[in-house]
């Protein structure tokens, strides 16, 4: 009869198996994680891999997991508790960003109020704002201080201004402007010293207009490629965002005859400046008719206004050809069904059709009673060249469709212009007042005062002069309110240390796009649009990936595990690996966090080598010291934020010096510091130091000819010899190798080939090791170039398989030279357009193949540093159909509210900006509400001195 275990024999034996459990925690992650790589360079003869693995098997026999086991413990890493944790940090900042933004819209509303409008402002205009004078810019101070947090020189004693190129700043309306928002100053002052980490704060005023603090001389117009100052306010992806609701827009170009030559160059430009207006919450298609009406690309309906398939129109706009006679029904019943179409994604908001034609006698009017009879659609139309023809009809169809009627004589007019409608758009919020004060936040882009990478909060600043017992409201929007939030302060607080280079955060927004991951980085300098990275193209797409985009999206929170393809960081190789998904909402944002893990990064090792800062130096940092390179290797650690003030340096040997200096000079425990990042950092230099004893006493170099012993754990890399490391171009921070993060993913790391003729291949297709000497100069390449026929036959075999991906981000150049590695062998990079190759082995294949799978799987971690040193692939590729993209959308969830034009108060006058027309009921007795370029509005009757400077002309009419 079996007995039960004694109390005393059930904890030995639970001590035996936490015993077990730590030291093989301590060897994957200290041990198999340290990556040894051999860069070998053949000289007379291939060296022996026997003679390689010997050398690791009497490496490995030491076991350091004894002496070092009293510095750490093994912590475990709780998905949900970690997602939920940064999450909230995430919620608490952007939190913190909208109640400066409330604060700032509020005052500005009031500063606004309280202005009395002056003809002849007492603001200084010398000087005028230009990058090839050499003047100062009179709204910029000059008295700067470089400041780390904006990477740039910085004023906190006040704020600088911009107007964009194309605004006369001498003008009495943007004077005016510059008084009353000046008052912001002491707003924007007090939202800095209530929180110091704040980032740029700016109002975008509907007149173009700018003001921002802190103060800072304006972007080096030398670096832009027409050195000419092209910024305006109005266009940036968070002032769209802020200024109206989401709007689905046919636009119609008129392709008769009458409009060839430079009327339809400039209509081509304007609808390309037309595009440039709309953001990714938007939909759009282009149409252009003359008999009959067709769609100028292959799009069949309204898509979404991201940045693909706008440039998709762009360049399908450029083919319009001009030719037979006008048909205006024909444009409009097609852009009214199109419009109409319910079974394809849409904003579902503003709904406008945008006509640019060089005019004609047709006033479409039976259209527009059929399709439009409770004008829920607006008309804008654009009269565009200089013509003779009436220009009554299609003011009309503006007129009596809720819209907008506009001149575009020259390329001069058509910016200004083709931004116009939105001002018109933003009235309904105005009217919505309360309600349509909700912070929204941008998805990523390009800062224009080189940040970097940020979001926006925006909120809407209206008009609120005229307003009482007897006067409505203006409905006008002032501008927007701004806040930026640097991606790399969300970065610091989704902290991955914890989790090894395979863990890691992302973040979505209801598009989809990614403002986190670590595949996000884009190539492309076009601050003017933004960054969209769907998650499902910064990884490998699959049907579970969908569904976990989709719930995000949704709002949900949930958790799921599952076998997916992986890229490698540097785009060479796909890997298939297991990942947990752990994702929960950012509340108070449209943002979703999740997290990804490995299974073996659910546990993590804690350094406790000592009670302070210092006595853990004292322990193990000897090694890192710059002048003990030769004993220990040149050593690298990684750029991290050890301490708040202790900056990282892309001068390796100058940041371990500023390191060591910095933990000697500071108080043990310093708040300043991440004690565990530290102590971790001296925990594994320690043991790299040990290993390094154990590499001269079992030196396998000596044995198999010049090379380089390269070690990399956690946060420090050692090369092995010293004088290698002078040559050594490769990252120091150990997460953004390739080699290092794929080699977790694999188990075994060594072979010993058994037959004399071999190749060996990585799982990529790439030649490692042959001892065929005609070969040895194509180590490096794909195995396709060098006989492919035998690869042509390990693909049929179902030993590798093709898998295409398209980088999104990266800017195809037309035609790019040959490049070598930057290692110590030039390494021919192969002319394959972004094609990974996944080597996976077929179980019917398992037994008669099991010598060539072990060939692939365990060359991985013996690969060479070609994996971190060979750039990326760059033939250029079509990619996806995007027809077909757009005909199957992803899912997404547009902004809650919508502010349309139902809102709008019946019979507002129609009025635009550099040549406008107004319509109105009578011209007797007519005081006309005038907003020029300003967002200022006053009441003027027409006989006296109307204030429209910066104006061609003002045409008055009746509605017809």
């Amino acid at each position: 009869m079996a007995t039960a275990p004694t109390h005393t024999q059930a904890l030995k034996h639970s001590k035996t198996q936490t015993y077990e459990k730590e030291k093989k925690l301590f060897r994957s992650t200290l041990i198999d994680i340290m990556h040894l790589l051999l860069w070998i360079h053949l000289r007379r003869k291939p060296f022996s891999l026997k003679t390689w693995q010997k050398s690791l098997q009497n490496l490995f026999s030491f076991d350091i997991y004894h002496k070092h086991r009293k510095h750490f413990r093994v912590e475990s890493n709780n998905a949900q508790e970690l997602v939920a944790t940064a999450a909230g940090n995430i919620e608490r900042l952007l939190a913190n960003r909208s109640e400066a933004l409330k604060r700032l819209a509020t005052e500005a509303e009031k500063l606004q109020m309280e202005h009395v409008w002056q003809d002849d402002s007492d603001v200084n205009t010398e000087g005028k704002k230009d990058g090839k004078e050499k003047k100062r810019n009179p709204y910029i101070p000059g008295d700067f201080s470089f400041d780390p947090d904006f990477k740039r020189d910085v004023s906190y004693n006040t704020t600088a201004v911009h107007i964009p190129t194309d605004i006369y700043e001498g003008s009495t309306i943007i004077l005016n402007e510059l008084n009353w928002t000046e008052a912001l100053e002491d707003v924007f002052r007090k939202n800095k010293e209530e929180d110091p980490s704040l980032l740029w704060q700016v109002f975008g005023s509907a007149t173009g207009l700018a003001r921002y603090f802190p103060a800072s001389p304006w972007m080096d117009l030398s670096k832009s490629q027409n050195k000419i100052d092209l910024y305006d306010v109005r266009r940036r992806p968070w002032y769209i965002q802020g200024a109206a609701s989401p709007k689905d827009m046919l636009i119609l170009v008129d392709a008769s005859g009458s409009v060839s030559g430079l009327t339809l160059k400039l209509i081509k430009i304007s609808v390309s400046k037309m595009l440039e207006t709309l953001s990714d919450d938007d939909f759009v298609n282009v149409v252009s008719f003359q008999n009959v009406a067709k769609n100028v690309s292959c799009f069949g309906n309204l898509v979404q206004a991201n940045v693909r398939n706008k440039k998709i129109l762009k360049n399908a706009v450029e083919n319009i050809t001009a030719n037979l006679s006008t048909n205006y029904t024909a444009g409009f019943e097609t852009a009214f069904e199109q419009l109409k179409q319910m079974n394809y994604s849409r904003a579902n908001c503003n709904k406008i059709i945008m006509l640019f034609t060089d005019g004609g006698e047709d006033r479409a009017e039976k259209i527009f009673q059929l399709e439009n009879p409770q004008k829920n659609v607006r008309v804008f139309t654009f009269s565009v060249g200089k013509h003779n023809y009436d220009k009554a009809p299609i003011q009309s169809m503006a007129c009596n469709n809720k819209g907008y009627y506009y001149e575009i004589p020259s390329i001069g007019a058509i910016r200004l212009n083709t931004q116009e409608y939105l001002d018109v758009l933003g009235r309904p919020m105005v009217k919505a007042k309360q309600k349509a004060k909700q912070v929204q936040w941008t998805n990523v882009y390009l800062d224009a005062l080189e940040l970097g990478l940020v979001i926006t909060g925006t909120l809407p600043v209206f008009n609120k002069t005229g307003t009482g017992s007897k006067k409505p409201q203006n409905q006008l929007i002032l501008g927007v309110m701004a806040i930026d939030v640097s991606l790399d302060d969300i970065r610091r607080l989704t902290p991955q240390y914890t989790f090894g280079p395979n863990g890691y955060y992302f973040a979505i927004d209801p598009n989809g796009y990614v403002l986190l991951h670590p595949n996000l980085n884009p190539q492309t300098a076009k601050f003017h649009e933004p960054v969209t990275l769907d998650f499902l193209d910064a990884e490998i797409e699959d049907d579970i990936k969908v569904q976990i985009r989709k719930q995000m999206i949704e709002g949900k929170t949930g958790s799921t595990t599952i076998s997916t393809l992986l890229k490698s960081t540097d785009k060479r190789y796909i890997d298939r690996g297991q990942r947990m998904y752990t994702f929960a909402p950012v509340e108070g944002t449209d943002y979703s966090l999740a997290l990804v893990l490995p299974e073996y990064s659910m546990h993590y090792i804690r350094a406790t080598i000592g009670d302070t800062i210092t006595q853990a130096k004292c322990k193990f940092s000897e090694s890192l010291m710059a002048d003990k390179f030769d004993e220990y290797g040149y050593t690298l650690i990684a750029p991290r934020d050890y301490c708040k003030d202790l900056k990282p340096d892309a001068n390796n040997t100058e940041f371990l010096k500023r390191f060591n200096d910095y933990i000697d000079r500071k108080t043990p425990n310093n708040p300043m510091c991440n004690v565990d990042l530290v102590n971790r950092l001296l925990l594994d230099a320690g043991i790299t130091s040990d290993l390094i004893k154990i590499w001269k006493e079992n030196d396998p170099i000596q044995k198999c000819g010049r090379g380089s012993m390269i070690l990399v754990i956690f946060a420090c890399t050692r090369l092995y010899f010293y004088s290698n490391g002078l040559d050594w171009t490769g990252q120091a921070e150990t997460y953004d190798l390739s080699f290092y993060k794929r080699s977790l993913d694999n188990d075994l790391y060594i072979f010993t080939p058994t037959n004399l003729n071999c190749y060996i291949l990585d799982d990529g297709g790439f030649l490692v090791m042959t001892n065929q000497i005609d070969h040895f100069n194509e180590i490096g390449k794909f195995f396709g170039e060098i006989d492919p026929c035998i690869m042509r036959s390990l693909i049929n075999s179902s030993l590798y398989t093709n898998k295409s991906t398209y980088n999104y981000q990266s800017l195809c150049d037309p035609k790019k030279e040959d490049k070598t590695s930057a290692g110590m062998r030039s390494v021919y990079v192969p002319t394959i357009a972004d094609v990974l190759n996944l080597g996976w082995w077929a179980t019917a294949a398992k037994l008669c193949l099991l010598n060539k799978a072990l060939f692939v799987a365990a060359i991985t971690n013996a690969e060479s540093i070609r994996s971190c040193h060979v750039p990326d692939f760059s033939n250029p590729a079509q990619g996806p159909d995007p027809c077909q993209l757009a005909s199957e959308p992803r899912f997404r969830k547009g902004p809650a509210a919508c502010f349309d034009n139902n809102n709008l108060l019946s019979g507002f006058p129609v009025i635009g900006r550099q040549t406008f027309s107004l319509c109105l009921s009578s011209k007797q007795d007519i005081w006309i509400l005038c907003w020029v370029l300003s967002g200022v509005l006053w009441l003027s009757p027409v006989a006296s001195d109307m204030h429209l400077a910066g104006l061609d002309y003002l045409v008055i009419s009746n509605c017809p």
